[in-house]
Order: C-alpha cells, then structure tokens, then sequence
C-alpha cells in the first residue's frame, strides 16, 4: 500500500495542518547509541585473599556464571568485585610475534578484537559450551581476585551458580577444570534464582526468572524449589535484543551503519517499558498528542558535509564578479554577431556581384563558375542571395529591438506544370525541389489547418462546459468529483503497477517476461532460413506490444504527465466551484509528510531532509518501546509457539497444585528476579493480568528482587557464609572417589533425577 492510500485511510487521524504542527514541535531529544565499552585497565585485588588466609576454610569464593555477565567476588564481600560479559578475544601481534588474550570488557579494547569474540555459553542458551573461554574467564577471575595459592592453584572454597537443570556433561567439564587445573579443595552448585530468592527471605512462594536467555517460573514451598513442577519459556534479554535488531533493520533497510545487538541490548534496556495496556496504547501510540516524548531519537556517529558559509562582503564580491563576467559575456556576444552580420553581408555582396557577372557570360562559362562556387545552378544562387538577405535583416531587427513579422511571400512552383521531357538535366533537378518544398508547405498548412480546428473545438467543449456548469451545477460537479476520483484510481494503478514489475515474482513481471520470450521465439531463425516474413508491425495494435514491455525510463511518460495535469485541472475547478472541496483534499496537500502515517512510524513528528547525513544515522523508537517487552506476555508476536508468562505461572499454580492451601502459598509471595524483569510497569502488569486466572477472593502480592541482577550472587554469598557451604560442598577426595558428575543436593540446587 502506497503512502497515500494509507492516508486516505485515515483522514481524521491527523487534524492539524502542517505549518502548526511544525511550529508546535520542539526539537528531538537525542540519544547516542552505545556499544560495550573499554572500561580500562583494573589492577588485581590483593585484599580479599589476604583478609581469607584468616579463616580459609570458609572463606569462598562466589561466582554467578550468568551467560550475560559473570559476577564474582568473595563471601564475605557485600558486592562482587568483578564483573564482566563472558567473552574472550585473542589476537596475535605480528610485530612482537606474541599472541594477546583479552577476556572480558578488555575484550572491545578496539576494533580489532571486537572482531574476534568469543562467547563462552552455547548461543541462546545458559549451558557453556566454549571450554576455552570458560577456561579463561576463570584465569582472569582468579587473578583478579588475587589468589595466589600454592603451585598456582585456588586454594578456597568455591560456590559456583548454574542454571536449572543442567545438564550432566557442562557440570563433569566443570569439576575437571576446577579440580584438575586448580586444585581446589571443594565445590559447590546452586541455582541462581533460588539464591535470589533466599537474599530477599523468601520461604513460599513463586518465582518468575526472567534472565538472559530465557524464563523461568518456580514454586518454592517450605523453603525448597519443587524443581519437577517448574515451567520455562524460551525468551529472555537476548532475545529481545535480537528481535529489536530485526525489526530496525526491517525499519530502515538503507541505513547507512552497522546495527549490533550490543547496541539494542542498551536501547532495550534504556528505552523500553511494559504496557499496562498493550491493545489500548497501541492503537494510539502514533497519535500526534505526546508523540515527541513517546518517539525516542537514537542518534548514531556521523561525519556531516559542512559547507563553509560566507560574509556578507564575500556575497558582495561574489555577486559583483558575476555581473562582471555577464557584461563581459553580453559584449564578446554583441562583438561576435557584428563580425557574423559583417561576415553575411560582405557574402552577399560577394554573390551579388557575382550574379552581375554571370549576366554577360556564356552558359559554358556560366556553369564552370557556378561549379567553382559549389553551386548547382542560377536558382541556387538566387536562393543564397534570398536567405542571405533574410538573415541580415533579422539580425539588424534583433539588434535594434523591432519585432516585426515578415510578410509571407506567396510560393510558387512554375516547373511542376512542364513536362520531363522539355526540361534539361538542371531543370529535372529544380522541378524535384520544387516539388518537395510543394509538400512541405502543404504540410504545414494542414497542420496549421488542424490546430485551428483542435483550437476551435477546444473553445466550443469549453463553451458547453461552461453553459452545463450555469444551467446543471448538481449534475456537472457529481461529473467532476467523479473524473477526479478516475484520475486517482489510474495514479494508484500506475504505481502499482511499477511496484509489480520491480518485483520479479508478480504477475505483471511474470506476464511481462512472457512476452519478451514469444517475441523472442522462431522469428529470426526463420528469417535466417530465408523464411517469410511475420508481419510483426504491419497494424497498429501491434507496436501497443512495446508498452506492454516497456519499463522504467522507457515507459510512457506523456501519460504520466497527462495524468498530473489532468488531475490539477479538475481540482482547480472543484476548489473554484465546489464549497466542499479545499486546500486540505488535494492530492498535494495529502502527499504532505504530516499526514502520511508511515512517515511518523519512521521519523516521527519532525520533518526529515534526506540531504542531513545528522537525520540519516538516526533511528526512532515508538512503537517497539512496548512491542519488545510485550512479547513475554504474548510470545506469539515474534512467532514463539508457546504460552506467555501469565498462563505459564497460571498452570503451574492452578493446575499442578491442587491443594488450596498451597496454591494460597505460592500466590502470596510472587516474586520477579533476573534483569529482564526490570522493565518499568512490569510487576503491574502481571499482577492485573494474572488476576484473571484466580479466584476473586484469592490473595495475590507481587514484589521484585532488591537488585535483580546482583542478587543471585549475594544470596550465593551469604550463603557460603553460613554452615550449610560445608554440607553441600564436593570435595576433591569425594571428586576423586565419586566422579566428576557426582553432586550433592540441597534445598538450592538442582537435583540428580527429575
């Protein structure tokens, strides 16, 4: 659908004209996209592993291994002191011959080794999958934290998150490297969302975790996760950032940077938010009332074309020199026609004197002179003299400023009523001329015949309009609106049509295609073979065959101007005659940009100049500021064929715990945790659509974690603090024993069998 079909769809949608608007619309609040950023060199920190030589033994070390950010840090600190994304560059410098590892935020140090990034989980999921980078991001931790045990190896405790049920073989590669390549004397594993939950003293309850890479709801009763009756929904941070992605590059197919889910990560993040009503504020969300606060402008690095403007004193001179240089152009042009009229007049003066001479000679030195001068005969030399004339006259009129007609002298064509065989060789060819400057004037007064003719019938339709309008306005202004409303039906088919033959898989295309080929079939090889001709050509209808192929530059365009003004004719009679038709109904008035919906779904209230390299590399946030966060709750928007969160936690309470009391229990404290439950209006939004599913007198509280990303670590850490660490640890004698995929349960871990 073409831009103005759209606002012809919506004719009251936009109610102000454009010069209010304008005037109305401050300017655009810009946001800069951001990419990870180089956070700088950070030395190591000596001080945790110094203060837990006191009491080795429950002196841990805590780390969340989320798959966005890897938090760590010691148990008795009351923040980690290390976070970074799970990532790791490594580059090899030619001139020093060494090869650089970067791991973490040292990873987008530049351009160079933001180019070879490594993640070190399994793409859109939680599971580590690159054992090198895990490798190296727990070098970096541990270095960072300053260990510094015996033989290089980590001699504390360690309290490691992972996800819900992980697998068996992430957790065995797991315990080798840690008990293999760091000797660390015990282990141990808890979930990351239940560490949440246990920091913000949550004993019944359920638990929606919302993370990096998906969605968990988990009932927690009497201080332990029912891990059998937990539900997870494949969506979370990443894939928001990866939708957002898509659809700005759908949005604006052309733009001239490179877009990357980094930077959507940080739009999503700083400029989205969860409807209270997601139908509701869509369906307005382009209204004009509070579109600049609503439409957010992301602005990306720009190199703008700066034209150096000039004095008022360089305008001046500026100006002055190119008077000049026309003076001087308007006298080497008057200097060039004197030399040209001195030029014909000495010519013909020249062939005047010639035509006196040839008066007194013989016809044998008559025709050897014409023949020395390029002429064929006497009339050749009188109608050189006759144009020669003409033209200096002209000349001189031209120069002095008199426009006079020339009086039309009657031609005559004596020659054409002789006989062929009374003429001679000269004769013949004089008689030829004559008769093709015959045609030509005959020629010209039938064309002037017919442009009379078309004048005269022009003034007599136009006659009978007029009489039509005065006698039968109702009739003849029904007639107009009508021929108007064709005009537009037959733009719109135009465009269409162009719009089909760019696209090869059209029907237009397709039967375009079909004809070239049945042009192309048989006809020159049969003319190869000394066959008949087709014909091709011989009727009219025939060459209707090149429109049918044409495209492009070669298609009619006195058509599509016929078109135009045609259409400016009858709307210049409607907003004359008809009251009901103004400014505001003319297709130019509905081409402009503040009524054209697209263009406010692509720019926003302001005007765009396309010749702004500063407007190019901006991108504009309205109707994706609640259409990323919202497919949580409807997954079916970005063609997730699962349920939304609220009839996710609705099973799992309603149809998994049958018991009242229970059910009561889970729905008292229901508690949000991972970062991408920190969209605002989010708490609200579960809360009124989860009231739906329960009963009108069924108690519900909703409440959200203190710090939904750092929780799960200071839960691990409080945690490790207390007596159950040395409970729920493996040792290196019970790793040596048991294997590397043995583990022991506790109330904040996964469990052996599900």
């Amino acid at each position: 659908m073409t831009i103005t079909s759209v606002q012809t769809l919506l004719p009251g949608r936009f109610g102000i004209n454009s010069t209010e608007k304008s005037a109305a619309k401050k300017p655009p609040t810009l946001y800069n996209a951001q990419d990870h950023p180089f956070k700088g060199y950070h030395p190591p920190r000596t001080e945790g592993y110094e203060r837990s030589k006191a009491n080795p033994d429950t002196s841990a070390i805590v780390i969340d291994n989320g798959s966005n950010l890897l938090k760590a840090g010691w148990s008795f600190d009351e923040n980690p002191q290390l976070i970074v994304p799970p990532v790791m560059s490594r580059y090899r410098d030619r001139k020093l011959n060494k090869a650089c590892q970067f791991l973490g935020y040292d990873a987008y140090v530049d351009a160079t080794t933001r180019g070879q990034l490594r993640y070190a989980f399994d793409p859109g999921s939680s599971v580590v999958g690159n054992w090198d980078v895990m490798e190296g991001l727990l070098d970096y931790t541990f270095i960072k934290l300053g260990v510094d045990g015996a033989n290089g190896g980590v001699d504390r405790p360690i309290v490691m998150t992972e996800p819900i049920a992980n697998l068996n073989y992430p957790r065995r590669m797991m315990n080798e490297i840690l008990f293999e390549c760091y000797s660390a004397p015990s282990v141990a594993y808890g979930i990351d969302s239940l560490f949440s939950y246990r920091y913000n003293r949550g004993t019944d309850g359920l638990i929606v975790s919302s993370s990096h890479t998906s969605t968990h709801v988990i009932p927690v009763l009497n201080n332990k996760a029912l891990l059998s009756n937990c539900s997870r929904l494949n969506w979370g941070g990443m894939q928001a950032s990866e939708y957002l992605l898509k659809l700005m590059k759908l949005k604006y197919p052309t733009f001239p940077a490179r877009m990357t889910e980094a930077q959507m990560e940080d739009l999503v993040h700083k400029h989205c938010y969860v409807s209270k009503d997601y139908d509701r504020e869509l369906s307005g969300y382009l209204d004009w009332t509070g579109l600049e606060d609503r439409d957010h402008v992301i602005q990306y690095p720009f190199t703008e074309h700066v034209v150096p403007e000039k004095s008022e004193e360089e305008l001046a001179r500026i100006a002055e020199r190119k008077k000049e240089s026309g003076r001087r152009l308007q006298e080497q042009a008057a200097k060039m026609r004197l030399e040209k009229l001195m030029k014909k007049e000495q010519e013909l003066e020249y062939y005047r004197d010639l035509q006196r001479g040839l008066a007194t000679e013989t016809k044998k030195e008559m025709r050897r002179i014409l023949e020395a001068e390029d002429l064929k005969d006497e009339a050749h030399l009188d109608r050189l003299i006759r144009d020669l004339e003409k033209s200096i006259k002209r000349s001189r009129n031209r120069d002095l400023g008199v426009e006079e007609e020339e009086p039309t002298e009657e031609m005559s064509f004596p020659l054409l009523d002789v006989p062929d065989e009374e003429l001679d060789e000269a004769g013949l060819k004089e008689k030829r001329h004559q008769r093709l400057m015959k045609s030509n004037v005959e020629a010209r007064q039938r064309a002037k015949a017919e442009k009379e003719r078309e004048k005269a019938r022009q003034e007599e339709e136009e006659r009978l309009d007029r009489e039509r309008r005065e006698n039968d306005f109702d009739n003849w202004l029904a007639e107009r609106r009508a021929a108007r409303q064709n005009v537009l039906q037959k733009i719109k088919e135009r465009d269409r049509l162009k719009a089909d033959l760019g696209n090869r898989k059209s029907l237009a295309s397709q039967m375009r295609m079909k004809t070239l080929a049945n042009l192309a079939a048989d006809g020159p090889k049969k003319r190869r073979r000394g066959g008949d001709d087709d014909n091709f050509g011989a009727n009219d209808e025939d060459w209707g065959v090149y429109r049918t192929v044409a495209t492009g530059d070669q298609s009619d365009e006195e058509e599509e101007e016929d078109l135009g003004g045609v259409l400016n004719t009858v709307e210049k009679e409607l907003l004359e005659y008809d009251p009901d038709f103004t400014e505001n109904h003319t297709l130019a008035a509905q081409s402009d940009w503040t009524k054209s919906l697209v263009h406010v779904f692509l720019r926003g209230p302001w005007p765009f100049d396309p010749e702004s390299q500063r407007e190019a590399h901006q991108l504009h946030l309205n109707v994706e500021r609640i259409r990323v966060p919202e497919i949580v709750f409807k997954p079916s928007i970005a063609g997730i064929d699962q349920a939304g969160l609220i009839e996710v936690a609705a099973d799992v309470v309603n149809q998994r715990f049958s018991n009242p009391e229970d059910q009561a229990k889970l729905l008292r404290d229901v508690f949000f945790t991972g970062g991408n439950t920190m969209f605002q209006n989010f708490d609200e939004r579960f809360r009124n659509d989860f009231r739906a599913f329960l009963p009108v007198d069924a108690e519900l509280n909703v409440r959200r974690a203190k710090d939904p990303v750092l929780d799960a670590w200071k839960g691990a850490a409080q945690w490790a603090s207390g007596s159950d660490l040395g409970k729920s640890s493996v040792t290196r004698e019970e790793y040596l024993e048991k294997g590397s995929e043995y583990i022991k349960e506790h109330d904040l871990g996964n469990i052996t069998s599900w």
